[in-house]
């Protein structure tokens, strides 16, 4: 499981500072701090960057504006991003609100306001709120990866290193071959949210990730996984079996 990455672009390094403090002490990973356009978008393009917390003017000039601009237009590089200013321009707010942030603060900032907008941030991106299920703990599902939040803490899992699913009451067990998450969220559901082509259904309580089956035994209605992780196999789910080219 992995923290998420921020990117900061923000020309004043006491306030730079402040957020980066603040971020990590929550958790998150400082993917960069930029203080002009030019090395935000390098950062940009050259760190892993889940989210973006941007100043709207720096040096002077509405560069986070044109830097959210560039992002926004740019083909597979949109990311959640938030706005930081002290500007009270109407006109400036009317032009960053064009580029559809997800969240426009007011400095100095408070540091619960950060962290909720960062959170409401990645939900609003990803556009599934019905799956957040409690106040403390949400699952959100890109193509991806899996964010987790537990105990006040935003996380992320790479669905790649997922090797199954299994539902236990309204329950679903996250297995990865180093970690076990728990969240509220029934087995149809997330398989919904899934590619299909990748998670499938060996079973009514299990859902797994095709990459990791290693060997299928269907004298013992077995199926297992990577790390000799064994879930069971029933008849009216071995119809996937067909798809499966190539089995190590």
């Amino acid at each position: 499981m992995d923290n998420i990455n921020v990117l900061i672009i923000e020309d004043t390094p006491e306030q730079s500072d402040t957020l980066s403090k603040v971020l990590l002490a929550n958790n998150y990973n400082i993917a960069g701090v930029a203080q002009n356009y030019t090395d935000a978008l390098t950062l940009f393009y050259k760190n892993p960057v889940d989210i973006v917390v941007i100043d709207v003017f720096l040096d002077g000039k509405p560069d986070g504006i044109t830097f959210a601009e560039t992002i926004s237009i740019v083909p597979n590089a949109a990311k959640p991003f938030v706005f930081l200013t002290s500007s009270h321009d109407r006109q400036i707010f009317e032009r960053a609100k064009l580029t559809k942030p997800f969240s426009f603060l007011m400095k100095p900032f408070n540091e619960l306001e950060i962290i909720y907008a960062l959170e409401m941030a990645v939900e609003k991106f990803y556009d599934q709120t019905n799956v957040f299920l409690s106040e403390d703990q949400d699952t959100i599902i890109s193509n991806d990866y899996m964010f987790i939040k537990k105990r006040n803490v935003l996380k992320k899992v790479s669905l790649k290193d997922i090797l199954y699913i299994e539902v236990e009451d309204r329950y679903c067990n996250i297995i990865t071959e180093k970690e076990k998450f728990v969240i509220l969220i029934s087995l149809t559901k997330i398989s919904a949210l899934l590619d299909k082509n990748k998670f499938i259904r060996t079973h009514r309580n299990y859902l797994v990730n095709s990459d990791t089956i290693e060997e299928i035994i269907l004298a013992d209605n077995l199926v297992i996984l990577k790390g000799n992780h064994k879930v069971n196999l029933s008849d009216n789910y071995k119809d996937f079996i067909k798809k499966i080219k190539t089995l190590s």
